[in-house]
């Protein structure tokens, strides 16, 4: 096997992978990602030991022990450009041998998890609720940069998803990815569980009006109208589809879990934000320690 070529694979002075600046034993395989970075700290700080932590540019990394649970908590900022480095790199610290830049014969699949802040699409989705993604649809275009795999329930939502919506004659072309149902197990009440889209923007890919008009006005209400069988949109981001893309076609478990801070539907916005965020780390690391995720 030809080794990897410096350019593809960046690795810098002290063997640590260019972007999120971590070495191999630097990281646990199972890995908490944040977008924002000052919420890495609101994470690690419930870990009893931080063994090592880590800063380059909007990446920050903390990995300490939860009694004898090893993890990590990682900022990706936003979008889904970032979750492309990170997951690659974080791929690429278990399963590429740095020494020859070739990869390992045998792999390692890391058990990943997003605690991220979300818009419900749907009335009965309260703010301050918790939502675990059974589905990441994805209206951006980071995966169609990758050869994809697409079992039959995910080509049949994905189809009655455009018929739906129409958005293919408009040059948006979505895709769609399932969890890992490995961890989506773990988390069922208070979570809602339900398909959450991932939109490359905040304000027009959400259907914010400020000075813009709307390529697709009517987006929103598409959203929250669609079902096939029992599936429902239940909200959206700007990470879940590339972190379940990318995540399913290395081999990896993925898991986005999310806490509601806004309801695009009632109009509501929560009343203490960080009170929610701090409910979904709090109860997600409960789980993820109880049942030895």
């Amino acid at each position: 096997m030809n080794p990897i070529a410096e350019s593809e694979l960046i690795i810098n002075d002290r063997g640590a992978v260019y972007h999120i600046n971590c070495r191999p034993e630097e990281i646990a395989d199972t890995i908490i990602i944040v977008g924002d970075p000052g919420r890495v700290k609101e994470v690690s700080k419930y870990f009893d030991n931080i063994e090592y932590e880590n800063q380059h540019r909007e990446f920050i990394v903390h990995t300490g022990f939860i009694g004898h649970k090893r993890l990590t908590c990682l900022s990706t900022g936003i979008g889904p450009d970032n979750i492309d480095i990170v997951l690659n790199e974080l791929d690429a610290l278990v399963n590429i041998d740095f020494e020859t830049r070739t990869i390992k014969e045998n792999l390692t699949t890391l058990k990943i998890i997003r605690f991220g802040t979300s818009g419900s699409l749907q009335k009965d989705i309260p703010v301050d609720s918790l939502v675990a993604s059974t589905f990441g649809l994805g209206l951006d275009n980071l995966m169609h940069y990758y050869r994809r795999e697409t079992n039959e329930v995910e080509l049949q939502l994905l189809q009655a998803f455009n018929i739906h919506t129409q958005l293919e004659s408009n040059k948006i072309y979505p895709y769609i990815q399932m969890a890992g149902i490995q961890l989506l197990k773990h988390f069922t009440h208070p979570y809602h569980q339900g398909i959450t889209v991932t939109c490359p923007g905040f304000y027009g890919p959400q259907g914010r009006i400020l000075r813009l008009r709307l390529g697709h006005p009517l987006l929103i209400d598409q959203l929250t109208s669609f079902r096939f069988g029992n599936h429902q949109i239940t909200n959206f981001e700007m990470e879940t589809s590339a972190i379940y893309g990318l995540g399913k076609l290395l081999g990896h478990q993925c898991l986005s879990l999310n806490a509601i801070i806004a309801n695009r539907i009632t109009k509501d916005f929560s009343k203490d934000s960080n009170l929610a965020v701090e409910n979904l780390i709090k109860q997600s690391l409960q789980i993820i320690t109880d049942s030895k995720i």
